[in-house]
């Protein structure tokens, strides 16, 4: 496993999909001769007729993008004067109405929603607060933040402080304003230098410096620290990540190994995620739904492939002997195909 982020070689010149929106490397495609209408008609019959057809509803909001479903929320409500999300709580149950729902919500308000459960009730969910906020874009982060706005009328960051303290807080904080540096290019020097104050403030010295690892791995660009992991380990002889996982613990050990893993590759961090979720006994469905679904028109293919790479079976697989009936049905529908 740690061969994986040991492997520095090919990373300042390989792809991030930090920037991806949506992409080429997403599962889920916009439908050619796509019709709002007939589909929230279909919809209709599947939740109105006797017994919920869940075949029809996977079936249509798994092979439509995000925006199209959009539109068909927007049709199915002029047409039934209901919402679809509302009637699809009414009409499905447990983790399958959870992900249907994922599904008929915009991404910005399903990010949002995710960090609003993962800060209710007891004890914050800090590995959700923490997978989210690692690896999304200063443009997500921000759709986010203004949905949660609109919704509560209260700002994030402000709720955030509440729920956690810190150095992790401190961190976690600064990835919430979503003002990581957004430039493509790369100052080799500063990369250097940046590599140098690291290590000076963890393995050089007695304790660890802590706001020095925060301040650079939360607002440097994402070029700017593949170029300095990889100085750091000129440096050091360490990887970055093998430095935080000796000096750190806790939370903040947690989320700067997730902003490194995901600096040297989302789609890595993401299946690593995934499989953690199902192994051993019981599954974490609502970590898996949310992979699945955040990243289904991003990098899902991407995922995919470093799944296969990582535990020599396919993600697909892993989903067929974990999950079964409609909520196997659906998840292995956004996974595509077998590897």
């Amino acid at each position: 496993m740690t061969s994986l982020w040991d492997d520095l070689d090919s990373l300042v010149n390989s792809p991030s999909s930090f920037e991806a929106t949506t992409g080429e490397r997403g599962t889920i495609k916009p439908k050619a001769n796509f019709d709002a209408g007939d589909d929230a008609v279909e919809l209709r019959k599947a939740i109105e007729g006797l017994g919920t057809k869940d075949k029809v509803l996977i079936d249509i909001l798994t092979h439509r993008s995000s925006a199209q479903r959009q539109l068909i929320c927007e049709a199915y409500l002029e047409a039934t004067g209901r919402t679809l999300v509302d009637d699809l709580k009414g009409d499905t149950s447990g983790d399958f109405e959870e992900l249907l729902v994922a599904l008929a919500t915009p991404p910005a308000a399903y990010d949002c929603h995710e960090v609003m459960r993962a800060m209710k009730g007891a004890g914050t969910k800090d590995s959700v607060l923490i997978e989210i906020f690692a690896s999304r874009s200063n443009q997500q982060i921000k759709a986010l933040s203004d949905v949660y706005l609109e919704e509560t009328e209260k700002k994030l960051t402000r709720d955030l402080k509440k729920e956690i303290s810190g150095d992790f807080s401190n961190a976690l904080l600064l990835l919430a304003e979503g003002k990581r540096d957004d430039s493509t290019a790369v100052d080799a020097e500063k990369a250097k230098e940046d590599a140098k104050t690291l290590y000076d403030a963890g393995e050089k010295k007695w304790g660890t410096d802590e706001s020095k690892f925060v301040d650079i791995l939360c607002h440097r660009s994402i070029p700017q620290l593949r170029q300095t992991l990889v100085e750091y380990k000129n440096i050091s002889g360490k990887t970055l990540q093998q430095s935080i996982e000796g000096e750190m613990s806790g939370e903040l050990e947690e989320l700067l190994v997730a902003i490194v893993k995901c600096v040297k590759s989302e789609p890595a961090y993401f299946a690593e995620r995934l499989y953690e979720s199902m192994k051993g006994c019981g599954t974490d469905e609502s970590t898996l739904n949310r992979i699945m679904v955040s990243r289904s028109e991003i990098d899902m293919l991407d995922i995919r492939a470093e799944f296969k790479k990582l535990y020599e079976y396919s993600l697909h697989s892993a989903i067929e002997s974990d999950l079964s009936d409609s909520l196997g049905e659906c998840v292995m529908a956004i996974c595509g195909g077998d590897d």
